[in-house]
Formats: C-alpha cells, structure tokens, sequence
C-alpha cells in the first residue's frame, strides 16, 4: 500500500532539512513526501526540494493537513511535523497494523526528545511529569487521538481534520470518526522548545484552544497559571528534579499560558 506523508509547516526553517532526510532514508520505500506550507515568512520553502510542495495562507495545521490529504495518491495518510526526525524503520513500523487489516489508524510511543541535552527541552518535560528522554510517561495508553496513519478511505469518510486552528486541531479527526488511534512501532525524534523565547511562544499556541467546562474550564487554568501558582509549583518540582532553572521556566511557561488564555477568551484568536 502506497503511503502518502503530509507534513505542515510554518517557518520552520531550522529543522525542515533533517526531517526530510531522515524520511529520505526510510527501509519502506513506497512513499510520497507533501510538504504543505502555511504561509511561512522565512526561507522555509527555498530549503524544500525533492518532494511536493503546496502552499496557502497561514490557516493553522488542520487545514494544511486537509490541503496535502486531497493531493495524496497513498492508500496510507501520514502526518507528521516538520521538527521531527526518524528511525530508518519508522514508517514500516507505524503502517505494518494497517497494511495487515489489524488497524484503521495508527500512533507510536516510541518518541524521544532530540534536544533534551538542552535545559529548556528537558524542563518542558520535567513540566509533564515526565524526567527522561522519553515524550510519553510509562503509563501512556494504548489508544490515543491523535493519528500518525491512517487509511485514506477512513480520513475522506469524515471530510478530515476541523480546521479551526486550536491546538486540538489533530484531535478532530478522532471525535468524527468515534475511535481512537492504536499502538503500533516506529521510533521517532521531536524537539521541545529550546529557548525561553521558545518556550513562552509554545505556550501561548498550547492554551488557544477550548476547555474542558467552558467558563470553569478557562478560569481554572487561568488559576493554575497565575504568578503565586507557578512560583509554588515551580520551586517544588525544582526540588523535586535538583533542576533549579525550573523555576524559571514555569514562570515563563505559565505566563505563555496565562496570556495566551486571555487571548483565546477575549479576542477569539485560536492557535495556528
């Protein structure tokens, strides 16, 4: 089965190259590589040769997606970002439960920050919960919403992902279709966000998105990232993790979130 791999981009100039090579170098050859371009304003489109390249107006990655699944000539959709790097047999791994009828969509656990070394990617994740390499926790289940393949049919049967550019965009394509993603294989590489800068922009795009509760939702998370919350927080898990920056990074994540809350709330502006 021919795989189609869609991966949306918005100035992404600094890691476009290392994630199109690594998929060049891929065990499973049947592949097209889409590269959908959502109005970068740096060089990101001048570094991209050798696959297919679509553009349109920065409309946020839902409707990216949806633009490179329209073009795609692969039974297999696969979507991926433009900050990740991947093991050899990535694709193989990830698509063998579909090509064998085992699955309709698929995801891996087998994801590692490429950038812990640096303390800003490894304090995201000591945010998280998380204190090793790994992107999941040893508990993460084995259903997820969020799609790494998936059978075209299935993806055109439910007209794609909601295109509203939150966040939860990629969750969209689960609730239409009333199932979850399954387990599979294939080890893969994403990078954390390495600078404050970095972190407080990340932040800000994670929290334009609905909440759980509404009204409820929206004011607990403003509580838990209000200054005096962040502080407490982060110097216990400062202690916790013998990471002291971390407490910088909380505050400055915190106030991503808080701002980006507000944001959402009072001007309707969601993440793209």
């Amino acid at each position: 089965m021919k795989v189609s791999i869609i991966i949306p981009t918005y100035n992404e100039e600094k890691v476009i190259r290392d994630c199109l090579e690594s998929l060049d170098q891929q065990t499973f050859k049947d592949i097209e590589v889409i590269v959908v371009d959502d109005g970068s304003t740096d060089n990101t489109k001048e570094l991209i040769a050798g696959v297919k390249l679509l553009t349109q107006q920065h409309k946020g990655p839902g409707e990216a997606r949806n633009l490179g699944a329209k073009e795609a000539k692969g039974e297999i959709l696969v979507f991926v970002d433009a900050d990740m790097t991947f093991d050899k047999d990535f694709i193989k791994d990830l698509v063998d439960p579909i090509i064998k009828g085992e699955s309709k969509g698929t995801f891996s656990k087998e994801e590692y920050v490429s950038n812990y070394q640096n303390i800003w990617a490894k304090c995201w994740n000591i945010n998280r919960g998380i204190s090793n390499p790994k992107m999941q926790g040893k508990n993460y289940p084995d259903t997820q919403k969020v799609f790494r393949a998936i059978l075209k049919s299935e993806f055109e049967k439910v007209g794609g992902f909601e295109a509203g550019g939150h966040y939860t965009d990629d969750w969209s394509l689960s609730e239409k279709l009333g199932y979850n993603a399954t387990v599979s294989g294939g080890k893969f590489y994403h990078k954390n966000p390495d600078s404050l800068i970095e972190v407080f922009s990340q932040a800000k795009w994670v929290a334009k998105r609905p909440y759980k509760l509404g009204a409820i939702g929206f004011l607990v998370a403003l509580i838990r990232s209000f200054l005096p919350a962040s502080l407490m927080i982060g110097l216990l898990k400062s202690i916790i993790y013998l990471t002291p920056q971390f407490l910088i990074f909380k505050i400055i994540y915190d106030l991503g979130i808080f701002i980006g809350i507000l944001e959402y709330m009072f001007f309707g502006k969601g993440a793209k």
